[in-house]
């Protein structure tokens, strides 16, 4: 699961991260810690890694990330503007520097015609501003989803950092 080519990635941000003596903090759904996880892998990823939540449900989102019930209820969880606030709140809640949120249909159920099966959205927040992107990777098998959304999100960790 944790491939030489994710663990390059990690240590990569985790340099990059560490070199500008900033903190990373994480709010994973449907990746359910995968990056956290991968992160830990490496050796003296505390002093960078902060905080790593796994907010699946609305509840949690709402109570960890205080995500507006509005939002989830107007956009749902799969949505830009919630993991706009994901990002957000983790970002404004901790001494992170730069956090990561990603929320998506893993399937092999739960999608519909407007956000399929491997839907996907993540962003990004530092004191810059956010940073969205969507990802449609289709009904590949839930743990392909869920392994292509950590590899999605590293590189845009990645891109973010240079």
């Amino acid at each position: 699961m944790f491939t030489e080519a994710r663990m390059a990635k990690a240590e990569e941000i985790l340099k990059k991260c560490g070199d500008r003596h900033w903190r990373l903090s994480a709010a994973e759904s449907c990746t359910g810690g995968l990056f956290a996880a991968l992160m830990t892998e490496v050796p003296g990823s505390s002093v960078v890694l902060g905080r790593s939540f796994v907010t699946y449900s609305n509840r949690a989102k709402r109570e960890v990330l205080n995500v507006p019930a509005a939002l989830l209820e107007q956009h749902g969880a799969v949505s830009e503007p919630v993991v706009e606030a994901m990002a957000q709140n983790l970002f404004d809640m901790t001494t992170a520097h730069l956090t990561i949120a990603v929320s998506g249909v893993a399937g092999p159920g739960g999608g519909s015609a407007e956000k399929p099966v491997g839907t996907v959205h993540m962003a990004t927040a530092t004191a810059d501003g956010i940073v969205h992107i969507r990802q449609s990777f289709g009904d590949i098998g839930r743990r392909e989803v869920r392994l292509a959304t950590l590899d999605a999100g590293l590189d845009m960790l990645l891109h973010r950092l240079n």
